[in-house]
């Protein structure tokens, strides 16, 4: 698989811990069972360290997103932010252009234009503080 296809299915695995709450581990058990590979270095680590920091990403996103709260963000829109801002805290191999575009393009494929302009400014802050 790609990197974008692997990115796609790793927001899908966060997309359904959004409704599981279920360890990595665990998703990666189901994932098996329906086929999906999960050998893949970069797929289990983004997975993985997104779980573990799942609060900070929450945390991370609710004081970007202006007065919005997780709970008021649609789950494609969660799920996608939460994948790009791993990416962009603890991969500093990918850059952090490919990070949002390839969050703003899953969005758009899953949800709406104003979800993906959304996940955009949110992104956009998110890189510009973690540059200073």
């Amino acid at each position: 698989m790609t990197r974008k296809e692997l990115r796609e299915q790793a927001f899908i695995m966060l997309f359904e811990y959004s409704f599981s709450g279920e360890s990595a581990n665990e998703l990666f058990d189901i994932a098996n069972e329906v086929g999906v590979e999960t050998k893949d270095e970069y797929f289990t680590g983004v997975v993985s360290k997104a779980i573990e920091n799942i609060s900070l990403l929450d945390e991370t996103i609710s004081e970007y997103s202006k007065g919005w709260n997780t709970q008021r963000i649609s789950k494609v829109a969660l799920a996608a932010l939460r994948l790009a801002i791993t990416e962009i805290k603890f991969f500093e191999d990918i850059p952090n252009s490919v990070s949002i575009n390839e969050a703003v393009e899953i969005i758009k494929k899953y949800a709406t234009e104003q979800d993906a302009s959304f996940a955009n400014g949110i992104l956009g802050s998110v890189v510009r503080a973690e540059k200073s």
